[in-house]
């Protein structure tokens, strides 16, 4: 019982010193590489970098001290990171207090539902999301996440638009107009860096050699250049008024929001009273601000668009006073200018006394120096309702990549694994990051193979992470300030590389045409649809049931004949006559009320064919299970065909199909001496008296007769003939 409440308490049998330099020099080279990409991953998610550190702290050491794996390395990964900027994106303003807070309330309810569903051991409930489902999605993901960080590889800042194709265009489009070169070549430099030591030097880290020397080249080369100056200084009228305007339609926003608000608890109140009037009145008057407010917010988006698009040189006068001068009014060459400007801005008011220049690439900046603080999520029921779908989400595909990710190294280790145990230990590290500043995390590929190399024997390795992160928190900050953005962007492309995986498709092609289709349409929808990424997996998961219902609405209902290997298959299949008295129906699935009428219909269908059948032999041994619906049906097929002179038996029924045949009184209907344990013995039994007096002298259930016409193979491979090739054999079933 100890065990199973602390898992963590078997790591220690057996313990030695041994294993603990194992684990420690593990824990640290996963530290070496999660810093970097942490940062990397919570920029990603439309965090602030060193949230991807305050990601990093606790839940690997919570998830692994109550998870099975060992090996299993927790923390912020690409995907998650992806779906959470998603999810936050439509809820409030990137980089806003508020979408923080709704970070930290989405890693809760993550961390709620992987725990709930961990101790109801219900982790089978992953099967809804299929491999061909999870291939297509994460394809796309992995293309989606790569090409979401371009602009910071080219040093240029657009709006992003409904979907995500859209916002790539205006993102070429501003590289057009003005490409930022030093980002671009700090970007290419780290690239460099990660493949050559990948290929080469694999021992090394390649995530944190690119991070140290492109740093080291950021704070000797000064590859941050800002300046601030105010409005007046700039002596531009148009400029000016430019500003205004975008600040004055940013601050109308808020109130407009809140006003909408209480229109909508209005709504909600009329509702409650069963005031239709003052319900209808409010609905109203919310419509009406929503337009108002898509109205501002779309004005705001083309004034700083045309603000983004000024490009300004900076004139220094020989008293070293300097000046800044729109590119297009700058007409005297002979003026020394040192590089190209841009005003600073995002989602926020300008202040018109301190605009910001930026001369040079976009660095990490202060990470402030500490550990996260302790705080309680927010709750708010409309931002719970609007999460929830996408907390769903998160919580089954991170588990999915993650108990993926354990499989695959228990495999090596031979290591037990339980899922939902697994479940248990990311839900809890899900839930103590939503207490520390962390938005949601899963189980890492990367991290979790660089552990499993590094030589972990135990999830101590994850504890020394966590120790390793904590100490970079509290001292090693300041270093982080000059890390260029486009260097963060190249680790998150060199990271997704792994997610796309083109023989999934093919594979799923492979394995059934109707997987090949699915995978391919999750893929196409995903990324037609993104960012709305949760578009993507409802229709993949939607064509998957959908398969699955009719598959099992349309079971294959077969008839057997005698082949040359003596084993009874599917005639039709097979190319194999069929005996004109006894038909020896398959049935391949359960038995119930969605397929119950299906199998009537096909019973029916085969006496139409065979004109002088005489006994019917159901084949149960693919019907594992039959409800009242499937019951029914079975009872009245038996009546049917007994009324039309025709004799039915069953072969090979299970102990759970006659429990319920017993227990209905249908058995009795039937038969005991109706019911046969196998084919062979059931075909012994009414093969003689059927073809009493008959005319088949060649019975296909005896012996072996291929059904063939001019132009169509015989079977036998011999190639085309309308001679019918008879071998006579014994049936073994």
């Amino acid at each position: 019982m100890m065990l199973k409440i602390f898992p963590f308490l078997d790591w220690f049998k057996g313990y030695d010193l041994r294993c603990l330099k194992n684990d420690a020099v593990a824990g640290i080279t996963v530290a070496l590489v999660l810093i970097p990409q942490s940062m990397a991953y919570a920029q990603l998610a439309g965090l602030p970098a060193y949230y991807g550190l305050y990601a990093a702290l606790l839940p690997p050491i919570v998830a692994a001290l109550f998870g099975s794996s060992r090996q299993l390395a927790t923390g912020p990964v690409a995907i998650v990171s992806l779906i959470t900027a998603t999810a936050l994106e439509s809820t409030a303003t990137v980089g806003s207090q508020g979408y923080i807070s709704y970070a930290l309330l989405l890693a809760l309810m993550v961390g709620v539902f992987q725990f709930s569903l961990g101790v109801l051991r219900l982790g089978l409930v992953i099967n809804f999301l299929s491999h061909p489902v999870v291939n297509g999605f994460s394809n796309a993901a992995a293309i989606i996440i790569a090409t979401s960080q371009l602009p910071k590889m080219l040093g240029v800042y657009v709006d992003k638009a409904n979907f995500h194709y859209e916002t790539i265009i205006r993102v070429l489009q501003a590289a057009v107009h003005y490409l930022h070169w030093p980002s671009l070549l700090m970007g290419v430099i780290a690239f460099a860096i990660m493949i050559l030591l990948k290929r080469y030097n694999s021992r090394v880290p390649g995530v944190l050699a690119a991070v140290v020397v492109t740093t080291i080249m950021s704070w000797a080369f000064r590859f941050e250049h800002n300046t601030t100056i105010g409005l007046s200084i700039l002596n531009q009228a148009e400029i000016s008024a430019l500003v205004r305007n975008f600040n004055s339609t940013l601050r109308a926003i808020p109130p407009l929001a809140a006003k909408r608000t209480k229109e909508r608890d209005k709504v909600s109140q009329a509702r409650a009273s069963h005031d239709t009037i003052a319900m209808l009145d409010a609905k109203r008057n919310v419509d009406v601000m929503t337009i108002q407010l898509d109205r501002l917010k779309y004005d705001a988006s083309v004034y700083r668009n045309k603000i983004r698009k000024l490009l300004f040189v900076r004139v220094v006068s020989p008293d070293g006073t300097f000046r800044f001068i729109p590119q297009q009014k700058f007409t005297d060459k002979n003026l020394p200018i040192d590089r190209t400007w841009r005003i600073k801005i995002g989602h926020q008011p300008l202040n018109p006394y301190q605009i910001v220049f930026v001369g040079g690439g976009e660095v990490v900046g202060a990470v402030p120096k500490g550990l996260p603080p302790m705080t309680v999520p927010k709750f708010e029921l409309a931002a719970i309702g609007r999460l929830l779908s996408f907390a769903v989400i998160i919580a089954l595909l991170g588990f999915m990549e993650a108990i993926s990710i354990a499989k695959a190294m228990a495999a090596k280790t031979g290591q037990r694994l339980d899922p939902n145990q697994e479940l248990i230990g990311q839900g809890l590290g899900n839930l103590a990051g939503a207490f520390s500043a962390s938005y949601p995390v899963s189980g890492s590929f990367s991290r979790s193979a660089v552990n499993l190399q590094a030589g972990a024997m135990t999830g101590m390795s994850s504890a020394l992470t966590s120790l390793a992160v904590m100490v970079a928190l509290l001292f090693f900050t300041p270093l982080l300030y000059h890390l260029p953005q486009s260097v963060l962007a190249a680790v998150i492309m060199m990271a997704v590389v792994g997610l796309i995986n083109v023989h999934g498709f093919v594979q799923a092609w492979r394995a059934k045409r109707h997987d090949g289709i699915i995978s391919v349409v999750t893929f196409v929808a995903t990324l037609a649809f993104a960012p709305h990424l949760d578009k993507g997996i409802v229709i993949g998961v939607g064509l998957s049931l959908f398969v699955f219902l009719y598959n099992s609405m349309r079971p294959n209902v077969a008839s057997l004949s005698l082949s040359s290997d003596h084993r009874l298959h599917d005639a039709m299949v097979y190319g194999l006559k069929e005996c004109r008295y006894i038909d020896v129906v398959r049935f391949d699935g359960p038995l119930f009320f969605a397929n119950s009428s299906y199998l009537e219909d096909q019973i029916a269908k085969h006496r139409l064919n065979k004109k002088k059948l005489k006994h019917i032999i159901l084949v149960c041994n693919g019907i594992n299970d039959i409800d009242a619906s499937g019951l029914e049906t079975l009872s009245l097929v038996v009546d049917r065909i007994r009324s039309a002179g025709i004799d039915i038996s069953l072969s090979g029924p299970n102990e759970a199909v006659m429990e319920v045949l017993e227990r209905a009184h249908v058995l009795a209907k039937i038969g005991t001496d109706h019911i046969y344990a196998n084919m062979d013995e059931s075909i012994r039994a009414v093969h003689a008296k059927t073809h009493k007096g008959g005319e088949e002298l060649t019975c296909p259930l005896k012996t072996v007769v291929f059904r063939h016409s001019d132009g169509k193979s015989n079977g036998l491979g011999n190639g085309t003939s309308t001679i019918v090739h008879e071998t006579t054999v014994t049936p073994i079933v």
